[in-house]
């Protein structure tokens, strides 16, 4: 099972490193403890909204690009959708004939 406060610690944890940041440096910048974001790194905690926005500001990441990392390993992690429940999503990649002409006379 996929825990989402774990892969975002993950995130989190290697953007830091990446950085080649403290967890004392950044849980000052963000105004957190540093126990605290020891905790959230290790998906032991679930940091809230506002928390995570600080953490990424500290880090001078964008929270869509932490939340969108998260998203990618997560679906990686469930791996194919099979379920009959949950139809494969088919997104055309042109205009079908009839829109198109609508649009074009919109236009």
């Amino acid at each position: 099972m996929v825990l989402l406060r774990q892969e975002i610690g993950d995130v989190l944890r290697d953007a830091r490193r990446q950085q080649g940041r403290t967890l004392r440096e950044v849980s000052s910048e963000a105004r957190v403890s540093l126990g605290y974001l020891s905790e959230v790194e290790r998906g032991q905690k679930e940091a809230s909204s506002e928390l995570l926005a600080s953490i990424c500001d500290a880090l001078s990441v964008p929270l869509s690009s932490v939340l969108r990392e998260v998203s990618e390993r997560v679906a990686q992690a469930e791996g194919p959708v099979t379920s009959p429940m949950v139809p494969a999503v088919q997104v055309p990649d042109t205009v079908p004939d009839g829109l198109a002409g609508e649009l074009a006379g919109a236009a």
